[in-house]
């Protein structure tokens, strides 16, 4: 049994959150930098010029990405032969989201009651966390801070099993299509098939933490999303939805077993500004 300290925790989440936010990754970086060069839209290449030239200085300079700092998400992988010590274990996750956003200068974009009171919790917390127990005695902290401009034009369709391929690439397409200019493309295509209903939603939201460049496993799903890169790209939206070919840098498919009866699917769409960290305690 290894001991991990609750203070040990609040830290990693804190650096996290807050690398998060200044940095992305240098797998975006260079896909976006590749669209540069086949861009076929002169009004698309200078927008994605001053995309790449503002992801350069907010890690220069330590400031954020985009003003929308995104709501605190967590995939966190638990060995089953750790001991949390000092305290609670969310309340340290909370803690350091907590100190991220207000070390490093991150709006505060929570609001406690979503419907009536929208009263803002004015530290970003609570953040949202999906524990899974693993093997082991270590633990594995992915983060996203996830901006709502993306977030809001992702979908869910519970499809019939005889819609098959075609339905799926119809329905991702279609919210792409239906989305226009308001993920800030170019955007990361996370899509879930499968599972349940809120299970399908994790599938996709995890897509979009997938490196860009790297396929699913399977070659079918690797076909498909190739072939659905491809059609989103010919729909014309471009860089910032004033018209151009490169309005997707990647779609990625997760998938899982599901109920002979359904054929879920989710989209789940994030902008170029990729707010994602992970590190292993």
């Amino acid at each position: 049994m290894r001991e991990i300290s609750t203070d040990t925790i609040t830290r990693v989440v804190r650096e996290l959150f807050m690398k998060a936010n200044y940095n992305i990754g240098a797998d975006v970086l260079a896909a976006l930098e590749r669209g540069l060069k086949t861009e076929e839209s002169e009004t698309g290449r200078v927008i994605l010029e001053q995309i790449i030239e503002n992801d350069k200085i907010a890690a220069a300079e330590g400031v954020a990405l985009c003003q929308d700092t995104g709501l605190a998400i967590l995939f966190i992988w638990l060995g089953q032969d750790v001991r949390i010590v000092g305290g609670d274990f969310n309340t340290a996750v909370n803690q350091g989201v907590r100190e991220a956003y207000a070390d490093g200068y991150l709006r505060k974009s929570v609001v406690d009651d979503p419907l009536y009171d929208r009263e803002n919790t004015r530290d970003n917390t609570p953040a949202i966390i999906h524990l899974e127990i693993v093997p082991g005695d270590k633990i594995k902290i992915e983060v996203t801070a996830k901006g709502f401009g993306s977030e809001n034009m992702s979908q869910m369709k519970m499809l019939s099993p005889s819609a098959g391929e075609a339905g799926v690439r119809d329905f991702v397409v279609e919210t792409v299509r239906a989305a226009g200019p308001n993920p800030c493309p170019p955007v990361i295509v996370g899509v879930g098939i499968g599972g349940s209903i809120e299970s399908c939603a994790l599938l996709a939201k995890k897509a979009t933490l997938r490196p860009v460049g790297e396929q699913n496993a399977d070659p079918r799903y690797a076909r498909l999303e190739k072939d659905l890169l491809e059609e989103i790209n010919y729909l014309g939206i471009g860089p910032g939805g004033l018209g151009g070919t490169t309005t997707a840098l990647a779609v990625n498919i997760n998938y899982a077993p599901t109920h002979m009866a359904s054929l879920p699917c989710v989209v789940n769409l994030c902008c170029h500004a990729i707010r994602h960290a992970v590190a292993e305690i």
